[in-house]
């Protein structure tokens, strides 16, 4: 072997060195090792490497929908992360399937991945998700970390945030500029992430006395959704006094359609989101900022770390905090007929 000849070792030393073997190999004998593999620019493979060790280094991240730019900063922080570690994240789009997530964790087991996140939200009374636990248990049972970024109960760590509140404070302040009529464009269908955020929006409208002036409108986590959902808002005057979409991507989709129309935003109608993704900043929508960047690097941070030792078992839940960010496109209501 190249780099056995180069650093003057045997071809076994070099090898365990390379592999990653726990076989004792003196600290100047093994930096001999890597200076030589640098020098010659070698890789060793990682199939080989993980064949001798409890795990690969691959970190999975399944998403729901990997054109949907929440999940690319929460990949972000896992990449970063799992990057200066020396880990590689490979990500996996599932299309909001239980059974494809299933697949996926399967293949990740064949992998011998170091970890799993589960970035997205799961549906409500998942006829399937009992399937998904016991596929979780599978793996953690064979010595690969898994991690949940929504309230999923998969018996797993979980980093999240709490979406009851996030909408119930976003509503509170479009209350509070004098806003009675509001209209939420909920997200798709059975989703868990759906049903929170409409929660919190109604327990909003609610407390604030203005049940009546809750409009919930069908629509999903696309621009398409948002733009489709504001026309259908239009077509049957009068307008809400303002418009909640349930992420930002349907906000600024509706923010279109209002404005395609002729519409003032905010001078007519209030426009708001929830994430805070850099749509939100540059065509400056009110939302809720969530820490998507930070769930990422904290649930590769657990995989990392817990990697080193015994895995705790533990399925204790982390939720992050959240912040409204306020922007041009909600104002104060200056009358109320």
């Amino acid at each position: 072997m190249d780099v056995a000849r180069e650093a003057g070792v045997a071809v076994a030393t070099a090898s365990r060195v390379l592999s990653g073997s726990d076989h004792p190999v003196s600290a100047r004998t093994r930096a001999k090792v890597l200076a030589a593999a640098a020098k010659l620019e070698y890789s060793p493979s990682a199939l080989a490497r993980a064949m001798v060790s409890p795990h690969s280094g691959l970190v999975g991240v399944l998403v729901s929908d990997i054109v949907n730019p929440y999940f690319a900063v929460i990949a972000r922080g896992v990449d970063d992360v799992a990057t200066r570690a020396g880990y590689v994240t490979m990500l996996s789009n599932v299309d909001r399937r239980t059974d494809t997530e299933i697949g996926r964790l399967r293949a990740m087991r064949d992998y011998r991945a170091a970890g799993v996140i589960f970035a997205g939200s799961g549906y409500v009374d998942d006829p399937r998700t009992p399937d998904l636990v016991k596929a979780v248990s599978r793996a953690r049972e064979e010595g690969i970390r898994a991690v949940s970024l929504a309230d999923r109960d998969l018996g797993c760590p979980t980093i999240t945030v709490d979406n009851r509140a996030a909408a119930h404070d976003i509503t509170d302040h479009l209350v509070s500029l004098c806003h009675r009529r509001i209209a939420f464009i909920e997200g798709p269908p059975g989703m868990t992430v759906t049903q929170h955020r409409r929660d919190g929006f109604l327990a909003a409208m609610s407390t604030a006395g203005l049940a009546e002036g809750a409009h919930c409108v069908p629509g999903g986590f696309d621009f398409e959704a948002g733009h489709a959902a504001a026309v259908r808002l239009m077509a049957r005057p009068p307008l809400p006094d303002a418009v909640l979409a349930a992420n930002d991507e349907v906000a600024v989709g509706a923010l279109s359609a209002l404005r395609q129309a002729g519409i003032d935003v905010p001078g007519e109608i209030s426009v708001a989101g929830i994430n805070d993704l850099r749509v939100a900043q540059h065509v400056g929508l009110t939302t809720v900022s969530l820490p998507l960047y930070e769930m990422g690097s904290m649930a590769a941070r657990h995989i990392v770390e817990s990697a080193q030792g015994e895995d705790a078992g533990d399925s204790a839940t982390t939720t992050l905090s959240h912040r409204l960010i306020t922007r041009e496109t909600t104002a104060r209501r200056t009358s109320t007929a």
